[in-house]
């Protein structure tokens, strides 16, 4: 996957992972603040697989660049990875619910960022495969369902995006013994017996988005 990977790296110190991330078969595009960032993935036609996100730059930081991604309706989907040097797990989960997909905390080993680029990568993947299958969905349902919870949702939109039980459990700072518990009461609500089913169903019903 990476060998086809676009990846928009905004860092106001980018010399590092831009001469790094080539020799792992990705193509870089660098801007150097959230503005241009912004202003690449507004005009550029190229399309980006992924943005490594750093959080502390001039002019426009991380967070409120996320912000702005996640309006823009070209981007509000794009993969993004957080990187910072704040480790404060309340900052982290603030980010991760402006929706980060990932983040790394500087300093950090090279193998590990390019794992947690590979499996959102992955995630993002699958989440389009599920979107191009929902025209051939073996079954229909236009029968009523019970109305899920704001965190039954939630659980269900992380694993639209590929999200195994632990990540969502991290993501969501649950149990996984509990997102097991949420997964089988959305699978009872709506009928289904697997989480691709129940996937590809609350998207055909417009409970979540790709």
């Amino acid at each position: 996957m990476s060998a086809l990977a676009n990846i928009l790296l905004v860092d106001d110190n980018p010399k590092y992972l831009k001469d790094a991330l080539p020799y792992y078969g990705y193509n870089v595009r660098v801007a150097i603040d959230g503005i241009q960032a912004l202003e690449v993935l507004t005009t550029e036609k190229n399309k980006f697989d992924l943005v490594l996100l750093d959080i502390m730059m001039p002019n426009l930081d991380g967070w409120e660049t996320l912000k702005a991604i996640r309006k823009l309706e070209k981007t509000k989907y794009l993969p993004v990875i957080m990187i910072t040097a704040v480790s404060e797990e309340q900052k982290v989960i603030a980010g991760l619910k402006n929706g980060a997909d990932d983040y790394i905390t500087k300093p950090f080993v090279l193998p590990n960022l390019l794992a947690r680029m590979e499996a959102v990568l992955r995630r993002s993947e699958w989440a389009k495969q599920a979107q191009n299958s929902l025209n051939q969905l073996p079954f229909k349902s236009d029968a009523p369902v019970k109305m899920l919870t704001n965190r039954e949702l939630d659980v269900l939109t992380l694993a639209a995006k590929g999200a195994n039980n632990k990540d969502i459990a991290e993501k969501l700072v649950l149990r996984e013994v509990t997102v097991k518990s949420h997964l089988n009461s959305i699978f009872k609500k709506l009928g289904v017996t697997s989480r691709t089913q129940a996937v590809l169903l609350a998207m055909q019903m417009d409970l979540i988005k790709n």
